[in-house]
């Protein structure tokens, strides 16, 4: 169960990341080589935070690895896939259909089966 829970913050602190770049690069300008590109990607709190979210999640995939075992570890990094899946649809308004769901649902009883 510790483990679940390890994963489960893990995963979300990568989705987290992912939406914060999202909103990060809706905010910047085209890629360019010039100062006002620059100061678009350094005066952006999103990117900045994605970039914390990262290094926390990094942080505690190291403290995952190093404790618990690989097989388990790893497959529950898909979690990160439904929370994904729930910010898109709280954060950017997307549709998800019923062949979605069930995907979704497959995810979740394969990381019970895996956790357990």
């Amino acid at each position: 169960m510790k483990l679940f829970l390890l994963a489960l913050l893990q995963s979300t602190l990568l989705a987290g990341g992912q939406v914060l770049l999202k909103f990060a690069l809706a905010r910047m300008l085209p890629f360019s080589m010039t100062l006002a590109f620059w100061k678009s990607v350094f005066v952006n709190w999103q990117f900045a935070a994605c970039g914390l979210c990262y290094g926390a999640g990094s942080l505690l995939w190291f403290h995952i690895v190093k404790n618990y075992p690989f097989s388990m570890a790893y497959p529950l990094v898909s979690l990160s896939y439904v929370l994904g899946m729930v910010a898109a649809i709280v954060f950017f308004h997307e549709d998800v259909n019923l062949v979605k769901w069930i995907g979704v649902g497959m995810i979740m009883f394969g990381c019970f089966l895996i956790a357990r």
